[in-house]
């Protein structure tokens, strides 16, 4: 078996899936009699044949000895595959990493980690994609998530992040307000999504039920009903942070008591080496991340 090869199995593969040689030798630019000498050697190397050629234009047919090479052999090319994919991954200046991320961390911590990234590795491949609730690391590079997630992952608490009371002005004291006060007010807010899950029954278990008078999706649509009066709002801080809430004299932000809070973390693969690109970007999403939580 030492001369075994991964492109006979390449061409093994290609042989049973098209039916022939010779379409085999079309679809991976090969000609016909190359195709057969691999076939032979392969043949050769694991001591019988793999395919049954009844010749003319007539397909051929795998063997059972065949049938085991084939399926070994797809699992060594799908091995083969992910080793230059990490590979690929590994080299700095030309690497690629692949980021994991919602909107919040979208918006204020990974345009300085791009941009820094760019900076320091001219050239690399970011690729950004939402994540979903209850995500899974898969070929993610890094992964952040409002709370841990499930897998042999690795992970760092970035920061805390408080949600905050948005209002009409005048409508509260000043200062932070009693989550309790929010028992029955009018409220606008987002659809029974898993996080607004969450911050309703958070809020009920510190005493308040408000009454949710509309539903829409977008934080800058809710402060917009907000200012129009239709009620009071509860949004995460990175939503609020340098956006024209703050400045508005029709709004008041609040902080609540007791606040709720969710978690940030970054994670990534436990069993993966991390790339030099990988290793830089988790030093500068934490670098981000601490200027950002002083801020907040």
């Amino acid at each position: 078996m030492v001369d075994l090869e991964l492109r006979h199995l390449r061409t093994m593969a290609a042989v049973a899936e098209e039916g022939t040689f010779g379409r085999a030798a079309g679809r991976l630019g090969y000609t016909q009699s190359s195709v057969s000498q691999q076939i032979a050697a392969l043949e050769k190397a694991v001591g019988g044949a793999v395919f049954d050629r009844p010749g003319g234009p007539r397909p051929v047919r795998i063997t059972p000895l065949g049938e085991v090479v084939l399926a070994h052999g797809r699992g060594l090319l799908t091995q083969a595959k992910a080793l230059a994919d990490a590979v690929d991954r590994f080299r700095a200046g030309n690497g690629r990493i692949d980021i994991g991320t919602f909107p919040g961390v979208t918006k204020l911590i990974l345009p300085g980690v791009v941009r820094r990234l760019l900076d320091e590795y001219p050239g690399c491949d970011i690729r950004l994609s939402e994540v979903e609730p209850d995500p899974q690391i898969g070929d993610l590079d890094l992964l952040f998530y409002d709370g841990r997630i499930a897998g042999d992952v690795e992970h760092l608490k970035l920061l805390d992040e408080h949600y905050l009371l948005v209002a009409r002005a005048g409508a509260f004291p000043d200062g932070p307000v009693p989550v309790e006060l929010l028992d029955g007010a009018p409220m606008v807010a987002w659809p029974p999504t898993y996080h607004q899950t969450w911050l309703e029954r958070t809020l009920a278990d510190s005493g308040a039920r408000p009454q949710i008078v509309f539903r829409t999706t977008g934080h800058d649509t809710i402060v917009a009903m907000v200012r129009a009066g239709t009620g009071s709002a509860v949004l995460p801080a990175l939503a609020l942070h340098g956006s024209d809430a703050q400045s508005d004299s029709h709004l008041s932000i609040h902080r609540l008591q007791p606040s709720p809070t969710r978690e940030i973390y970054l994670h990534w693969p436990a069993e993966r080496t991390q790339s030099p690109l990988v290793a830089r970007a988790i030093d500068i999403a934490v670098e981000a991340a601490t200027e950002l939580a002083h801020q907040l």
